[in-house]
């Protein structure tokens, strides 16, 4: 029976409002996970931090970094050393792969979002390991964007993966990529080999307000306001 991964999880690193050692102790108490990928923005320290404790847990850590490039954001997986924001998706691909990491679009076409697949370049253009096709936090008013990931996908031949894009811990595991094994090299492997499936399903509106509520109370209103628009799509694009 296939195992279940999440990659795609934030935590205090940045914008989530679960610690490293919470979020470890989550997956392995209520999940059925075997692996998962700390990818905060623009930082890996809280992943490289959960892959020092996870043998003490029973799962293993992907070490990864949710980018903010030019063109919008970009993940990767199984870094060694971060990757600098403000770089163009085409550089920052580069430099995942120069780290032997595999690069993989978040949230394509979301436009509340940063995303790739807004810009004038073809997501054919990029030399992608996957497709974020099934992401769980995308809002309800932007949910094609997941069924547009999955057909293009499916278009240009590329892995899809399921993500929670959890920023909390009710959410780890809302949605999850399907593999055979167990280990992180084994998603590794999967991905390179396009075995992989997704399953899962969209955040409940009580997660969407519980997480704003822990944001405003861990890091304060204007805080809060800073962060959504920063992340907005609406406003880069419109700058």
């Amino acid at each position: 029976m296939p195992s279940k991964a999440d990659l795609h999880i934030h935590s205090t690193y940045s914008d989530g409002v679960a610690t490293v050692l919470q979020i470890l102790e989550h997956v392995a108490t209520n999940t059925d996970l075997k692996v998962i990928a700390i990818t905060d923005h623009n930082c890996i320290n809280g992943a490289q931090y959960a892959s020092r404790l996870a043998h003490n847990f029973g799962i293993e850590i992907i070490v990864g970094e949710e980018i903010s490039t030019i063109d919008g954001d970009l993940i990767g997986l199984f870094l060694d050393q971060p990757i600098a924001a403000g770089l163009s998706a085409r550089e920052s691909i580069q430099a995942i792969h120069a780290q032997g990491g595999l690069a993989v679009a978040p949230h394509p076409f979301d436009r509340s979002v940063s995303s790739l697949g807004q810009g004038s370049l073809p997501m054919s253009a990029y030399a992608l390991d996957a497709i974020e096709g099934f992401n769980a936090g995308v809002y309800w008013f932007e949910r094609s964007a997941n069924f547009m990931a999955q057909r293009l996908a499916e278009q240009i031949s590329l892995p899809t993966l399921g993500s929670s894009d959890s920023h909390s811990l009710s959410t780890i595991g809302a949605a999850y990529t399907r593999f055979e094994g167990t280990s992180a090299r084994d998603v590794y492997s999967a991905i390179k080999s396009h075995a992989v499936s997704f399953a899962g399903n969209y955040w409940r509106m009580g997660d969407y307000v519980g997480n704003w509520c822990k944001t405003i109370q861990q890091k304060g209103l204007a805080q809060f306001v800073r962060l959504a628009v920063a992340n907005s799509g609406y406003v880069q694009q419109g700058a």
